[in-house]
């Protein structure tokens, strides 16, 4: 009877510290190659890696969408730069579809575990292009983004800051999917690209098979022009400079620049639950991270190391002010037990 008994309850300790490894969870990011696509697959490393959760990870989706489903309970984990929880907020751009009220109600359901630089949003054309830079796009067309996304509604706010430029009357807009990025890029289907940039970035590297390219960077006078500051007061927007020499380009790429620094927007966001989300689970999917940022996140692409994964100041993470989620209570759990400060505002 005894060793039944001890079997039994062998049985029942291997179901029970095993239990939360079996957790099931999906995830929903951009495509694989860039940050917000590695951050998640990094983090359905650390989970596994934890025994915290099994994360089924989807990749090459729109994160318009994503946002979306996190809020309405039908994925669990998404990447999110700043701006879409902000516009499903009030209802607008992307999400005007769903009126104010319903888009205040959704966002209200979203929650961050951890943030991160997902880009910086810049200029680039191929030499044989001829294009002098952002005073020479008038009249041609520039692909700048997924049909519907973040991406493309930072690149046409960029452009006009920079020129004054529309899209439609000043330039041509082409838009496809980012499974069709480094294509588009190569086969002659735009004359300049503004798109968001790692650095060195996999889609610039890739297109160089088709020839030399230089990237232009945002005007020290536009950089601190009025116009330039309101841009980065938007929710998941902040100034973004950098030595050229740290971005991490060899043979084939220019960088052109008055001083030797390369200056842009930079789009910040995070990785994202709904705040429905069980505490000790949402912390558990953080302590993971927070643990294995150098070896896991890091360790993932040349680039990664210098997108701000863990880093919690406000003047990186962008979280407070306008961006209205705050960070899971459970998050906020295992960012302070690792010893990190996080602003009363973000919790």
């Amino acid at each position: 009877m005894s060793r039944i008994v001890l079997g039994t309850l062998a049985a029942m300790l291997c179901l029970t510290t095993g239990a939360q490894a079996q957790t099931i969870l999906s995830a929903e990011t951009a495509a694989p190659n860039t940050t917000p696509g590695i951050s998640i697959i990094a983090l359905s490393e650390a989970a596994a890696k934890a025994g915290v959760a099994d994360i089924q990870v989807t990749s090459g989706q729109t994160l318009t969408n994503s946002v979306q489903n996190v809020a309405e309970g039908k994925t669990d984990i998404a990447a999110a730069p700043f701006i879409l929880p902000f516009l499903l907020s009030k209802g607008v751009g992307p999400y005007a579809g769903l009126g104010a009220e319903k888009g205040a109600e959704l966002a209200d359901e979203l929650a961050v575990l951890y943030t991160y630089r997902i880009s910086v949003q810049g200029l680039f054309a191929f030499d044989s292009s001829n294009i002098s830079g952002w005073d020479g796009l008038e009249g041609k067309t520039i692909f700048n983004g997924p049909p519907r996304g973040a991406a493309l509604t930072n690149a046409r706010l960029l452009i006009k800051t920079n020129t004054g430029l529309e899209e439609g009357s000043g330039y041509t807009g082409v838009q496809v999917n980012w499974g069709q990025a480094v294509k588009t890029m190569q086969d002659g289907s735009a004359d300049a690209f503004v798109l968001p940039m790692s650095f060195p970035d996999p889609r610039v590297s890739a297109s160089l098979a088709s020839g030399n390219m230089t990237i232009f960077s945002v005007s020290k006078e536009v950089y601190d022009s009025e116009a330039f500051n309101n841009v980065a007061k938007l929710p998941g927007t902040v100034k973004f400079s950098m030595p050229i020499e740290d971005m991490g380009y060899g043979d084939g790429i220019t960088v052109v620049s008055e001083d030797g620094t390369f200056r842009g927007p930079g789009t910040v966001g995070a990785d994202i639950v709904n705040k429905s989300m069980d505490f000790a689970l949402a912390k558990s999917l953080t302590t993971a991270a927070i643990e294995n940022i150098e070896s896991i996140y890091h360790a993932k692409a040349p680039f990664m190391p210098v997108t701000w994964h863990g880093e919690t100041a406000i003047e990186i993470t962008d979280m407070c002010g306008p961006n209205p989620l705050k960070y899971h209570p459970g998050a906020v759990a295992a960012w302070e037990e690792a010893g990190y400060t996080l602003p009363d505002c973000a919790k």
